[in-house]
């Protein structure tokens, strides 16, 4: 008896200070190392990305934003801020979807198939509202030239970059609405146009935020 109580407490014994190193390795000398590591390497990414304009943090350049006007008494959606640059369709098109923008919360994409006739519907919807909303200033949008990613939304609801193609289409409206040139906000869009990740991974794309602190600045010259 008194050497199965002595095996016992000697077990429990090494399962504790078991219990103790390996709470200290991986709880405490691990996160720190790696924590180290990340923040010599690549101490932006490792603090999310940040994104700070006249010296405050305004946004990661991972998650996307909204540009929205105030809402109204009587509105349910608020009605996007024409004179910024905007992001991908809201609300995942469609108020029913998974899909909803940038709710950190709900993200996901829509399961609706492609030949959906809602989607679709969105979708057109969408398209026509681009063209109406970017022919400004004597410019006008021709429907073939609208690129997907300003119709769909993205598959979490989050993404915070356009094509290339979308920002383009956009400039006139943007240049008009904040007494602009275009060509001075066409430049702006290519400054910020990101080529495929070591030249073949992804897409080229422009980040909204990034953009429109640009577009902020420029203004304020004017």
């Amino acid at each position: 008896m008194k050497t199965s109580v002595t095996s016992t407490a000697r077990l429990l014994g090494a399962g504790l200070r078991a219990l103790l190193v390996l709470t200290v390795v991986t709880g405490i000398v691990y996160p720190l190392v790696i924590t180290g590591i990340a923040q010599g390497l690549f101490p932006g990414k490792a603090n999310g990305s940040e994104i700070k304009a006249d010296g405050k943090v305004v946004g990661s350049s991972l998650i996307g934003q909204s540009y929205d006007l105030p809402l109204e008494d009587d509105q349910e959606t608020p009605e996007p801020d024409l004179k910024w640059f905007q992001g991908r369709p809201q609300n995942g098109l469609g108020t029913n979807s998974v899909n909803t923008r940038y709710d950190l919360i709900v993200s996901g994409a829509t399961n609706r198939s492609a030949d959906d006739e809602e989607l679709i519907q969105w979708v057109e919807d969408a398209k026509a509202a681009v063209v109406k909303d970017n022919s400004a200033g004597g410019h006008t949008v021709n429907p073939s030239d609208v690129p997907a990613d300003a119709v769909t939304s993205s598959g979490s609801g989050l993404d915070p970059n356009i094509s290339p193609q979308y920002a383009d289409i956009q400039a006139h409206r943007v240049a008009e609405l904040n007494g602009l040139p275009v060509e001075r906000v066409q430049g702006l869009v290519d400054e910020h146009t990101e080529n495929r990740t070591l030249g073949f991974i992804g897409e080229p794309r422009v980040n909204v935020l990034e953009l429109n602190i640009a577009l902020k600045n420029l203004a304020a010259q004017n």
